[in-house]
């Protein structure tokens, strides 16, 4: 009886190694080229300068460049597919958002957050919900009671419609057993002009994350009065959350992650992991994100794909109850 050579016995570990869907070189030199880092949002936003800071701090640990691509475009639809439909050797990653549990509603695209590898939770920023200073209303408690005495009054404003701080409203009110409809939305292009909008008087509420409400809260011309979060927010801690303001559990905000296309080896979403987590924890990125008013939220790649899970099965609820989902 012939004894298997070293030749049958390298063939069998190779279609082992095959099966895992890693191949012994990618396993022992991940990375050995520059890694890219798509953005589906423009240069210069918040998504892009927490993409930036975390790309410079991976690449210290990586020892590979990581460089990172702005792909605009199709309302985050454009960046998204990017990274979704890469090669999944982990060289092209990307920061995916909020929308990617939106867009498919309202069938602007088929991806979902089952499109992905998930391999890090890096951000979360709460819906904050903001009055003028001068706003009769002290406190939730008071909005809740004007709306449902006078339904269709008031008018609120701070993304486009169907965009993340519009279902922030809508979820809160349908959580409330109030119709979305009783607050009309006026769509803008982002919280700025939302907030100045509301400065001039021409909405009452406008819900958008703290960060960006921070120059009016400061300025003393807008007043916040919740964040939809479990807990308060370190950037405004004397803000309750909104279930401290009116018992109810309605959380949701913007938030940020690193993916990378579905079919990713293990081994190296664990590398990317393990590289994410070393930036989140140090000095360098929580300053960052603290001189930026950003809040911190880590959740690894288990922890990323139920958060996500979540969120979708948020957002295709409330988009359904204000006539967004397709």
């Amino acid at each position: 009886m012939r004894t298997p050579s070293r030749r049958v016995f390298a063939a069998a570990a190779l279609a082992l190694w095959a099966a895992s869907g890693v191949t012994p070189a990618l396993a022992q030199s991940y990375p050995d080229r520059p890694i890219t880092l798509i953005v589906p949002w423009g240069a210069g936003g918040g998504t892009d300068a927490v993409a930036r800071m975390l790309a410079s701090l991976m690449e210290k640990d990586l020892g590979q460049p990581v460089n990172v691509v702005n792909r605009t475009g199709g309302s985050g639809v454009v960046g998204h597919s990017a990274i979704a439909t890469a090669a999944p050797d982990g060289y092209t990653i990307g920061l995916i958002t909020v929308e990617i549990t939106m867009m498919h509603h309202q069938k602007l695209t088929e991806l979902n957050p089952t499109s992905y590898t998930p391999i890090a939770l890096v951000n979360l920023d709460p819906a904050g919900f903001q009055v003028r200073a001068d706003s009769p209303y002290k406190t939730m408690g008071d909005v809740l009671a004007a709306v449902k005495a006078n339904p269709g009054k008031f008018k609120a404003s701070g993304t486009g419609q169907g965009g993340i701080w519009h279902l922030a409203l809508a979820g809160w009110l349908r959580d409330a057993k109030v119709d979305p409809a009783a607050v009309p939305w006026v769509p803008s292009n982002g919280a700025a002009p939302g907030l100045q909008d509301l400065v001039a008087g021409g909405v009452e509420f406008v819900p958008c994350s703290l960060p960006e409400a921070r120059s009016l809260i400061e300025a003393g011309k807008v007043r916040s009065l919740a964040v939809m979060a479990d807990q308060r927010a370190a950037l405004f801690p004397n803000v309750p959350t909104l279930k401290e303001a009116t018992g109810s559990g309605w959380a949701t905000g913007a938030w940020r992650g690193l993916a990378a296309p579905k079919g990713l080896p293990a081994n190296v979403a664990a590398r990317l992991e393990a590289s994410a987590k070393k930036a989140y924890d140090s000095k360098e990125y929580k300053d960052f994100m603290a001189q930026r008013g950003f809040g911190l939220l880590w959740g690894n790649g288990k922890e990323f794909a139920a958060f996500m899970g979540k969120a979708d099965a948020d957002m295709k609820a409330v988009m359904t109850a204000v006539g967004l989902a397709k």
